[in-house]
């Protein structure tokens, strides 16, 4: 039973019986004495629902002031920002999956999650007119691509592939074990070992031009292996972390950066004039780089100096595409 199904029969509970035993709610929702404790903290501090615990008479009940009972409806959409917005993603990927393989497995899928979102007193149809989650930069996935690569990766066989290397323009090709999908600034990337280079590489699957299902079996990788080797620096090219980034955002910029998370492990502090200081570790600067510049004047590299030169000279191409 989930967790939204627990709310429901909570309420009911409620408001069918004046006091409510805490062994009539675990026989009921079938969970532990922590588990409950958990989803009745949540349903007070969150939900604002007025239950409360009578010792005299060992149960729960709905406190409508004074010490009377009283009804209580959850309220139409009671979603945290976190799950609405996995929720909203979720059925926004699948309505832009394009027709394949798995069109017939999708759609109890996209049902189920509709059902999910229209769960209290709104419609889903309403729920997702009100709220949006917007895609931005999301590039184009051969749907026949994208298919073999996840039949491999489940399968664990080897993939043949045909890369465009974008920032030399060359097209290259590898033979591969694929390890993960990631979907990751609202495109896709393959986490792989690439065996020609004997290596782990991550893939933009939007540019691979062919993908072909071998027979021989894939390399295997630990998950703490490839976790430390493409998540401990910056971006999706992560690498092992070798530089740390230091960053001055003006104070004007810093009422937001300053809420925002760059890496699990940034560190950051307000100056005194206001402007915020970030670190945060990095091994290719390729992304950061262009995250850096976005910025424009509201951000100054303090360190490493080779990452500030870097900046400078692509601010100075910038400001030479402006110029008389």
């Amino acid at each position: 039973m989930d967790r939204t199904e627990r709310f429901y029969r909570i309420q009911r509970l409620l408001n069918q019986r004046r006091i409510v035993p805490r062994e009539t709610f675990l026989e009921d929702l079938g969970v532990s004495r922590a588990t409950l404790k958990r989803d009745l903290a949540y349903l007070r501090d969150r939900m604002q629902v007025p239950i409360e615990w009578d010792r005299e008479r060992g149960g729960y009940y709905l406190d409508a002031g004074g010490g009377e009972t009283a009804a209580f409806q959850l309220p139409g959409l009671w979603f945290s920002a976190e799950e609405i917005h996995a929720l909203l993603t979720m059925e926004r990927l699948l309505e832009h999956l394009q027709p394949g393989l798995l069109s017939q497995q999708i759609r109890p899928l996209r049902e189920r999650i509709r059902r999910i979102l229209g769960g209290g007193d709104l419609a889903a149809d309403e729920v997702m007119r009100r709220i949006r989650v917007l895609q931005m930069g999301a590039r184009t996935v051969q749907p026949a691509h994208f298919q073999a690569i996840a039949s491999a990766l489940l399968s664990r066989r080897r993939l043949k592939i045909r890369h465009h290397r974008r920032h030399d323009d060359e097209v290259m090709e590898r033979e591969v074990s694929p390890l993960r999908l990631v979907h990751y600034r609202d495109n896709w990337y393959l986490d792989a070992w690439c065996h020609r280079r004997r290596a782990l590489r991550t893939f933009a699957v939007d540019a691979i031009q062919q993908a072909r299902i071998l027979g021989r079996v894939a390399r295997e990788v630990p998950d703490e292996v490839l976790d430390a080797a493409l998540e401990a620096g910056y971006g999706i090219f992560a690498g092992p972390a070798r530089h740390v980034a230091v960053l001055r955002f003006s104070p004007l910029r810093a009422r937001w950066v300053a809420r925002e998370n760059w890496h699990p492990q940034q560190e950051g502090h307000f100056e005194l004039d206001g402007a915020w200081i970030l670190k945060l570790p990095y091994s290719d600067p390729q992304e950061l780089l262009m995250d850096i510049l976005k910025f424009g004047a509201d951000v100054e590299v303090l360190a490493p100096a080779i990452l500030r030169e870097r900046v400078a000279a692509a601010l100075q191409v910038a400001t030479g595409l402006y110029g008389d």
